[in-house]
């Protein structure tokens, strides 16, 4: 794949890369940037490698997906549900964000969960592009994605918040 071709085609995913990397960072912006722009890079840099340009868009989220999961390992260890339902409205979330009960709701799950239902939901995918992109079976994602929507039911009914 040309440089430019690679251009024209980040260009029309780039908008949506980052709205999903952003849902994934549960709103914290300069953390969904950081990522962005490290998942670009790689994906720049491994593009003569791909073969079909019809599968740029999942080729990317996986990429996208895989530099999330390696920026959370470099972090902090997970800190416990409670913890984040607690932390939500006073120093995680911007009071003026408009999604930012969502964003602490998402914050509870674990990235695999939190990814599957994103892509799902957000994105249009199917359990099978999933899959693909996450490295496991169709069932593991329906599996992820159930435990996830029971989890968010959960949450939002101990907060109170009307999401579901």
């Amino acid at each position: 794949m040309t440089r430019e071709r690679f251009t024209t085609l980040v260009s029309g995913e780039q908008k949506k890369l980052r709205q999903f990397l952003l849902a994934l960072c549960c709103g914290h912006a300069d953390e969904a940037d950081d990522i962005a722009q490290d998942a670009l890079v790689k994906a720049y840099l491994a593009s003569p490698g791909l073969d079909e340009e019809a599968r740029f868009t999942a080729w990317l989220y996986k990429i996208a997906y895989n530099t999330f999961l390696d920026h959370k390992r470099s972090r902090a260890p997970l800190v416990p549900i409670d913890a984040h339902c607690q932390l939500a409205d006073t120093r995680r979330a911007d009071d003026a964000f408009r999604y930012q009960t969502l964003y602490a709701a998402l914050a509870a799950l674990p990235p695999k969960e939190r990814t599957a239902i994103l892509l799902y939901y957000l994105k249009g995918y199917s359990t099978h592009e999933i899959s693909r992109i996450e490295d496991c079976s169709e069932e593991a994602v329906r599996k992820q994605m159930s435990r996830g929507r029971e989890e968010l039911k959960k949450i939002c009914k101990r907060n109170d918040t009307g999401l579901f």
